[in-house]
């Protein structure tokens, strides 16, 4: 489990294809504190360690998990969104963030406004994505490639969803979000609470 709040980013410096699964090698920020199995999210996906050797590391990505996040986008020299997994003794200062990505949403428009950043996103969003919980609310939570952020403007049209969040400079320089313009293609985390609350409303509706 995470909390949304990136500790770091981490550069890609190989990129290995075996199969349907993808085995990224990432500079390591945690040299003296990374272990074989160790669970970090990347860009908002939990992935586990496989190797570790020096100031390099290894995590691997299913075909599934290729297919849901846009780290099939990644390449060589590309920063990736880094947190480790959080300790129950320590604030929760983001939200509760599983590292399970529903699904990616695109950059639509990107500027700057009084010193902090906009940003508004387009995703997919049938009637039956919103029915499993697929949705933002104004004033709630998502994750945006794993950083957790307040939603405003959500909106619903034509089987499209909509959201925009505002960065200040700090979450600016910090994170991957500086990379980010319009085309770019980033995850989605949805509030787990949010989907739990949609899936019972369903399941209710179903059997009246």
């Amino acid at each position: 489990m995470f909390s949304g709040i990136v500790e770091t980013m981490a550069q890609v410096v190989k990129i290995e294809q075996e199969q349907g699964n993808k085995h990224f090698t990432l500079r390591n920020p945690y040299p003296q504190n990374m272990g074989i199995d160790q669970s970090i999210a990347h860009n908002g996906v939990c992935l586990t360690v496989v190797k570790n050797e020096g100031d390099l590391y290894t995590v691997t990505a299913m075909q599934e998990t290729l297919r849901l996040t846009n780290l099939d986008d990644l390449k060589v020299g590309d920063w990736v969104n880094l947190e480790r997994a959080m300790s129950m003794d320590k604030l929760l200062d983001g939200h509760i963030v599983q590292g399970h990505v529903d699904q990616t949403a695109v950059c639509i428009d990107v500027h700057e406004t009084d010193g902090s950043w906009y940003y508004r996103f387009e995703y997919e969003s049938t009637p039956d994505m919103i029915r499993r919980g697929y949705f933002c609310v104004d004033k709630g939570s998502v994750a945006i490639n794993g950083v957790s952020l307040t939603v405003c403007e959500p909106d619903v049209k034509d089987n499209k969803g909509y959201v925009s969040v505002c960065i200040i400079p700090y979450t600016h320089e910090v994170t991957n979000f500086k990379y980010i313009e319009v085309g770019t293609r980033v995850n989605l985390e949805f509030d787990i609470i949010g989907k739990y609350l949609a899936r019972f409303a369903s399941l209710l509706n179903s059997n009246q």
